[in-house]
């Protein structure tokens, strides 16, 4: 008889701690917040979400190789500053996913168009490249915001179409 009871407390104590080692390695429901807004601030190389007005999260960031100033033309190696949108998804980009911003603005097109230049364009938050690029260097890409690929999954997943982003100097 005795070994019965044993074994059921047994088992409902295996159950138990079973159960809260689950909840222990949930992720906290903080992390899986959907953001409304993401601030850049370059030259901190700083990103962070924002839901509500609150911080969700922060992410030490690279960008553009000639990063000081705004993107003016394509090649320069800027990252743009000014206000934008996520304005697309892309699972299969040659970085590891890429969330894109509607850069160049109609103000931007204006200007570049004044000046009889390109203003460039495709510009994106991705994960690190599939093919090779020199990420030894702070900066290193071509104007785009790059995190690595375990942070652009976190961030994907929280980053909605639509999302508004201020890139700031």
């Amino acid at each position: 008889m005795k070994s019965r009871t044993t074994k059921r407390g047994f088992l409902l104590g295996a159950s138990a701690l079973g159960l809260s080692a689950c909840a222990q390695t949930t992720v906290s429901t903080k992390s899986l917040a959907t953001a409304d807004h993401i601030v850049v601030l370059k030259g901190e190389r700083v990103m962070t979400l924002y839901s509500n007005d609150q911080p969700i999260k922060s992410y030490r960031i690279h960008l553009g190789f000639a990063p000081q100033g705004t993107k003016r033309r394509y090649g320069d190696g800027k990252t743009p500053e000014g206000d934008f949108i996520i304005d697309r998804r892309n699972p299969n980009s040659a970085y590891h996913l890429s969330l894109g911003i509607n850069y160049p603005s109609a103000q931007d097109i204006a200007r570049a168009k004044r000046r009889g230049i390109d203003p460039g364009g495709e510009i994106f938050i991705h994960g690190g490249p599939r093919l090779f690029a020199d990420r030894s260097k702070p900066d290193w890409t071509a104007g785009c915001i790059a995190v690595s690929d375990r942070e652009i999954e976190e961030i994907w997943s929280m980053v909605p179409l639509g999302t508004r982003i201020s890139i700031r100097a």
